[in-house]
């Protein structure tokens, strides 16, 4: 993920992390467990949180947070190469009309050419990125 996401995520595990303080239950009461702030255990670290956030619709509605990974198709990772790479672009074109999936996607793969899509959005904020 990019910088931008691993903001948004560290944003969000926060919020949730944060929700664990419970206020006082008497903050001018006689005893003093009453007047300080409680702590519930957390249940998720911060890798399990954006797991079940991935993985749980209900749990990710629920805290903002919506991850979503895709693995990109040949012909996407195809674009890809041809928009930011000249030299891939220029083997690519031998490879058009042929069936040979296996080697385009060795050749996309060498030249490090993105395999998946990753969607964060977070507070009405998408980013969008390539690994």
């Amino acid at each position: 993920m990019n910088k931008q996401q691993q903001e948004l995520l560290d944003e969000a595990y926060e919020k949730y992390a944060d929700s664990h303080f419970k206020p006082p239950s008497n903050p001018k009461g006689k005893l003093l467990s009453d007047q300080l702030f409680s702590v519930v255990p957390i249940e998720h670290s911060k890798e399990s949180f954006i797991n079940t956030c991935k993985t749980n619709p209900k749990f990710s509605k629920k805290w903002g947070l919506k991850i979503e990974e895709r693995e990109l198709s040949l012909e996407e990772r195809s674009f890809i190469a041809n928009s930011n790479h000249y030299e891939v672009a220029q083997n690519i074109k031998m490879f058009v009309g042929v069936n040979e999936d296996h080697t385009l996607h060795k050749l996309l793969d060498d030249n490090n050419v993105p395999t998946k899509q990753i969607t964060l959005t977070y507070n009405d904020k998408t980013i969008t990125s390539y690994e």
